[in-house]
């Protein structure tokens, strides 16, 4: 009986997959404004495009290394872990094309409908930051639905997860360094040097900056969310496998279950987003967001009860822990990062004594946000192990991605609405209507933070629920501190994501360098652009962030497999079990502060930029754009990779070194 329920996760995988379709299909039959505005998306859709065909064939021959590594090397059904590890990498990739591809037809057609009203443009954004949400979670329950129904064992279908996981730390990484490097240019040479406004056509970087919105927050954020969520179904499915003789058939598909019912409650949530003109649609998005949550929570309460022994029913309570502790992060996100409380508000002040200041204060302000969350997060674990054990801090890892759908949703609506507003501006649009995509590109700067905190808590459960899985795969009862390798480990470990950060921060600088002087070149070199009768070159620009991001994510990339594999084969297993420990200990605050001090940066900015101290122009705005421009690389490259990097060394050591053991 029990046995049917395999069928469950590629039925909703499927559903979420036509819903996705229904949604694309609305975005699609809007009006995408004149010609001028069709031009310009026009110039972003290709840029994201040719930087998503570029990076998956520079990542094709690393997946079919990684293939060969799994089949020829492990010891136990090799081949089919290989061929799993092949289907999550295609299924990452094909969620981060299907939503970078609606995203980029979204914006214009969000600026567009901001002519006639704010709902009108904000259903456009959302429905195609939506579609991104389904890719993410229909893609991966259909893939892991499909797998496990043919080979019937977690063990073999952990591959799925690594090549999700794999695919996803290059795109973070890549679509982070790509980004950044668009955006600094943009702002350094732009604004501060050329004193001419964001998104101002004149400058070259600009296309490139709008193409680079999308490649990070819509492509690499959904590959990570994507990582989480199916690693967190599948080290809970691997748990239950080895708790078998304690919780039945039933503890292998809960999360199953659990992960179907998120997507009907994530659709049913899309539905709530309304708002009219007078309605800040922040409002909006969160009432999406409470409603899936709240529908999730009655489902999951039926599901423990049918397939659970009763004795085990506390688990329930565990996948509410790991839900709640989700939205908490992402309120607590908000608070240090939103420009209506007092850390932004002290940073956007500490700009009138200029941008050392600002550094100072953003740090102070990063540094102490790590307080609350780490401590949900860890209340979250107290309370699912108290609840249901291992098995149970692996659900609670489930019930907060459950809802990825509409995580995901909200948090790409961001990149679009931004968008709306540069295409507006380029395009020369009404100022009411710059003003409407102002409104909504702020929420999603909101929803951006609190999509990055929700991230690096989900990071947090899902690689403490693979370490988990790991230890119970290897036999590894418990780990000695006292042990001088595990010491050795935990020292590895903690060390390895300040590590991490070095090489992404540094790449980031490179390219940004090298953006900026190409900015400036055009600004000298061609006659006529800065007294706009004359075009600047976006396609040089475009090309520059590519080709950087391409380069260099191969070493960041490298690191978070090679780390894992020589700790376990030369230190062995607790030695590797003490490196994930540090790495989750060190990483998870490093990127609470660098996305909360990043995010922090940028909306001080932003409330000066809105007539506070000074306003645009001001020495107190350059100060802020100095400290955004210090906090970019920080919230959207070097913070977010760290997450995937966790979730990668862990699934690593699952696949490749728990079956040596």
């Amino acid at each position: 009986m029990l046995e049917n329920l395999t069928i469950y996760a590629p039925t909703a995988g499927a559903v979420a997959l036509l819903f996705a379709v229904y949604l694309a299909g609305r975005v699609n039959k809007a009006d995408p404004g004149n010609e001028r505005m069709i031009e310009i998306a026009g110039h972003i859709h290709e840029g994201a495009m040719a930087f998503l065909r570029r990076q998956y064939t520079a990542l094709a021959a690393f997946v079919v290394f990684i293939f060969l590594v799994l089949g020829l090397a492990l010891p136990n059904n090799s081949w089919q872990t290989a061929i799993c590890f092949l289907v999550g990498a295609v299924c990452s990739a094909t969620a981060g094309f299907i939503g970078m591809s609606v995203a980029t037809k979204a914006n214009v057609r969000t600026a567009n409908a901001a002519r006639t009203s704010q709902n009108a443009a904000l259903g456009i954004a959302f429905s195609g930051g939506a579609v991104m949400g389904m890719a993410v979670s229909g893609l991966g329950l259909l893939g892991l639905g499909i797998l496990y129904i043919i080979f019937g064992e977690p063990s073999i279908v952990n591959g799925f997860a690594l090549g999700g996981s794999s695919i996803a730390l290059f795109g973070r990484v890549g679509g982070g360094i790509y980004t950044k490097a668009a955006d600094v240019g943009a702002d350094l040479v732009g604004k501060v040097e050329a004193g001419i406004p964001e998104d101002d056509p004149r400058n070259p970087a600009t296309i490139a900056d709008n193409v680079g919105d999308n490649v990070g927050d819509v492509a690499g954020m959904g590959a990570d969310l994507f990582e989480s969520y199916v690693g967190s179904i599948i080290a809970a499915m691997t748990l239950g496998a080895v708790g078998l003789a304690l919780y039945g058939p039933g503890g292998i598909f809960l999360p199953v279950v659990i992960a179907a019912g998120g997507v009907f409650a994530s659709i049913i949530g899309t539905f709530f987003v309304r708002t009219d003109e007078k309605t800040n649609p922040l409002k909006a998005l969160n009432a999406g967001t409470f409603s899936s949550a709240a529908i999730l929570i009655v489902m999951a309460y039926f599901a423990v009860k049918y397939l659970l022994p009763e004795a085990y029913f506390g688990v329930f309570w565990s996948l509410v822990a790991g839900l709640a502790a989700g939205t908490i992060i992402g309120l607590v996100t908000e608070y240090y990062t939103s420009d209506e409380y007092k850390p932004v508000k002290g940073i956007a002040k500490s700009a009138l004594t200029g941008p050392a200041t600002v550094i100072i204060s953003g740090l102070g302000v990063g540094m102490f946000s790590t307080l609350i969350p780490v401590l949900i997060i860890c209340a979250a674990i107290v309370i699912a192990y108290l609840t249901g054990g291992i098995y149970g801090i692996a659900l609670a890892a489930v019930g907060m991605l459950a809802t990825t759908g509409m995580v995901v949703a909200v948090d790409a609506y961001g990149p679009i609405a931004d968008n709306a507003g540069g295409i507006a501006e380029m395009a020369q649009l009404p100022h009411e209507v710059r003003e409407t995509t102002d409104r909504l590109d702020s929420v999603g700067n909101t929803t951006a933070a609190i999509g990055k905190g929700f991230a690096i808590g989900s990071a947090a459960l899902t690689a403490l629920a693979l370490l988990s899985a790991f230890s119970q795969v290897a036999g590894i009862e418990s780990v000695n501190l006292l042990n001088p390798m595990v010491m050795v480990g935990v020292l590895i470990g903690a060390m390895l994501p300040f590590f991490f950060c070095a090489l992404t921060m540094g790449a980031v600088g490179r390219a940004a360098a090298e953006m900026v002087e190409e900015v400036r070149r055009q600004f000298r070199e061609i006659t006529g652009l800065m007294e706009g009768t004359a075009k600047a070159d976006y396609a040089r620009c475009v090309d520059i962030s590519t080709r950087s991001a391409i380069k260099e994510m191969v070493v960041p990339g490298l690191l978070a497999i090679i780390a894992p594999v020589l700790v376990g084969l030369f230190l062995k297993g607790e030695a590797l079990a003490g490196m994930l420990a540090g790495s989750i200990a060190s990483g998870v605050c490093l990127a609470i502060m660098l996305a909360n001090a990043g995010g922090a940066w940028d909306n001080a900015k932003k409330y000066i930029e809105s007539g506070n101290y000074g306003g645009k122009g001001s020495e107190a705005h350059a100060a802020g754009v100095v400290g955004d421009t210090v906090g970019d690389p920080c919230k959207d490259t070097a913070g977010p990779s760290l997450n995937i990097l966790l979730k990668l060394m862990a699934i690593v050591s699952l696949v490749f070194i728990a079956p040596l053991l």
